[in-house]
């Protein structure tokens, strides 16, 4: 793919470490040769940091895609630290308390009505030891799945590392999907419980949630009781009940015995399955298994984040998605952190709600969407003003490519142009961030994820797999296996090896499917899906770039941008754009694009919104935008945070 990277390739802003947070970095830069000189040695260092029952036999396994005497690709089949055997609950909760650190805060709860809960990591093994006996009480063991729909609370938190205590497979599932979208879940996953709330706090209001947890298990499945917490209690009434089958969490759980005895399981056993979110086609349910992912999201939250004791540590992801997954449950709770959970939405009452929680909590690392800084830009245009943010002292951000420009605002308004940027690359398939600065070591450029973290090799490469030069993009691709890679997708191996390693068989690449540019310094520049790209007049053009051209604009909060069909031209450029206070005139926005990439780039089709269909996890479903433009059924919609969007841009488009 010869993607034009001009102007992100071009890039000439370089923040080298700050010196005093080079000093105390958990990190040195030696740690890339080490990693390179013997990978697998390298991850069973790692793995080290972790409490093992037993210690494993042989580090790794891997076994890629090749060929049978029909011709047709085996499945390919990978094993981390295999004959060991551990408990995940165990290392993120029973040993800090046996550590001595049972008084350290493991959560700060903050509810979208302004309730707020301090769980110590003492507080934390008691409750999760009481829903551990509760599930056992319940039928629910090694190897049974369990579906979780509920919001960012507490107890969300707890019944995951409960599910993983006693060896089962949990599910969680973002609380604002639809019943079509969690019965699917129930009915792929097989299983056995599901755990739901009446209702949840939705910007503002008490919403009811149960009617469609019933609905989802109204079918053929393998549901055999349905968990509930109570979280709005009388604000959402008439809640519906099947006696026999439906339980009371605060009678179920809060009554179990306070003490459990864990069982250690092996590395492989599977720890959850995460469905990709379903922009494109059916979703597929990724299955990632305990040993190889703890050790890798273990790891990588203490270098990647430099994880000290007295952090205060926010990720805003919703707890259905990998990334908390990965740095809310696993990675922070692993190294004993202490964290901040919020339950509602950012404006939820005012714009200013996250920078109020930075200062009531003295957060010093902020993990956040590019999606909602831009946001933040669109609601603060002159700024962040009014809040105390100096406790924090990094910034990440996760879920798509950074717009340069945002990420300059990020670090100086949230920042205090010192902290550094973690841009993040990864996916729900790798299970921890695979391309990413180390703080205190990696030169930071605006928008560049930077280079891939030790331990793991990156590749950007043409369509015959062959590497392309500097100052050129292809497909990214991960070279070889990783401790957190997905091991298959659920209930269809063939799907994981079609989807993943067909592409690149003879070379064992896993195709990621995003497009990436690396620059004349080596440095990675993520540019969507590979499918986010559009050809006018056989120019491939990435979305993400013009997108940045866009945004630079003063004029210009957010922009998506999607190929759309001409019929002279092959594909045109179609800009979604939210303004920053008054709308700026299309052709300053043209020549905007122009000047920044060429005439070639210039939007045909500007389109001046209010919004843009985004994922909960902060992902703009551009898919939906063509539609749109084209007039086609939208199809799954589920997975959007606000599901009025759509109607909203086809109304102006109609207009």
């Amino acid at each position: 793919m010869s993607t034009p990277i001009d102007t992100l390739g071009r890039e000439s802003r370089l923040f080298p470490p700050p010196e005093a947070f080079a000093a105390r970095a958990n990190v040195r830069e030696e740690v890339f040769a080490e990693a390179a000189g013997d990978p697998v040695a390298f991850w069973e260092s790692q793995a080290e940091r972790l409490h093992w029952d037993e210690r494993w036999h042989t580090a790794h396994t891997w076994e890629p895609a090749r060929p049978g005497k029909d011709g047709e690709l085996s499945v390919p089949r990978a094993e981390w630290f295999a004959g060991g055997r551990l408990n995940a609950a165990v290392n993120c909760v029973d040993r800090h308390v046996d550590a001595g650190n049972g008084d350290r805060v493991a959560l700060h709860f903050v509810g979208e009505p302004g309730d707020t809960e301090t769980i110590t990591y003492r507080e934390l093994q008691r409750r999760v030891a009481q829903a551990a006996n509760a599930l056992t009480a319940l039928g629910v063991g090694k190897g049974d799945r369990v579906v979780v729909y509920l919001p960012v609370i507490p107890e969300t938190v707890v019944i995951t590392l409960a599910i993983a205590r006693v060896g089962a497979i949990h599910s969680l599932v973002f609380g604002g999907f639809s019943a079509e979208a969690l019965r699917f879940r129930v009915e792929d996953t097989g299983a056995k419980l599901l755990v739901t709330s009446d209702g949840q706090f939705r910007r503002g209001a008490a919403v009811p949630v149960k009617a469609n947890a019933d609905a989802a298990v109204a079918g053929d499945n393998a549901i055999e009781h349905v968990l509930v917490v109570r979280r709005t209690g009388e604000l959402t009434p008439d809640i519906p009940w099947t006696a026999g089958r439906d339980l009371w969490w605060h009678e179920t759980v809060e009554t179990a015995s306070e003490t459990h005895v864990a069982e250690a399981f092996d590395a492989e056993t599977p720890l959850f399955i995460i469905y990709t979110s379903g922009t494109t086609g059916r979703p597929k349910g990724v299955v990632h298994t305990t040993g190889g992912y703890l050790t890798q999201a273990s790891w990588s939250h203490w270098a990647l984040f430099d994880a000290k004791d007295d952090d205060v540590y926010w990720c805003t992801a919703d707890l259905a998605w990998v990334t908390a997954h990965t740095y809310v449950l696993y990675g922070p709770l692993s190294n004993g952190a202490t964290s901040v959970i919020y339950e509602g939405t950012p404006n939820t009452p005012h714009p200013g709600r996250h920078f109020e929680i930075i200062e009531r909590y003295g957060v010093t690392t902020y993990y956040t969407a590019p999606t909602l800084i831009r946001t933040f830009m669109s609601w603060f245009p002159e700024g962040i003003d009014g809040w105390d943010l100096s406790s924090i002292r990094l910034l990440g951000t996760v879920g798509e490519a950074i717009n340069p420009e945002v990420w300059v605002w990020f670090r100086e308004q949230l920042g205090a142009g010192t902290a550094p940027v973690v841009d993040t690359w990864w996916q729900s398939e790798s299970g921890a961030a695979i391309v990413a600065p180390l703080p205190g070591v990696t030169p930071l450029k605006p928008g560049s994820a930077t280079l891939a973290v030790p331990g793991v090799t990156v590749r950007v490469v043409d369509e015959r797999g062959e590497d392309v030069p500097r100052g050129s993009g292809g497909s990214i691709v991960i070279d070889g296996t990783w401790p957190a890679m997905s091991r298959t997708v659920w209930g269809d191996p063939e799907r994981y090896r079609d989807s993943y390693w067909r592409a690149y068989a003879d070379r064992g690449y896993f195709l990621a499917g995003d497009g990436a540019a690396v620059d004349e310094d080596g440095y990675l520049w993520l540019l969507g899906r590979l499918d986010d790209v559009i050809n006018v007049s056989g120019h491939r053009l990435s979305t993400i770039e013009i997108e940045s051209a866009l945004v630079a604009h003063p004029a210009v909060a957010e922009a998506a941008v999607v190929g759309v069909a001409d019929g002279t031209t092959g594909q045109a450029v179609a800009a979604f754009v939210i303004p920053a206070g008054s709308a700026p005139s299309e052709a300053a926005l043209r020549d905007q694009v122009a000047t920044a990439i060429g005439a070639i780039a210039k939007p045909r089709h500007i389109v001046v919104v209010d919004d843009l269909p985004k994922t909960r996890s902060g992902k703009i479903m551009r898919r939906l935008l063509v539609d749109l433009f084209d007039g086609r059924p939208l199809g799954d919609t589920t997975s959007l945070q606000d599901e009025t969007v759509p109607g909203r841009i086809a109304a102006l488009l109609r207009g």
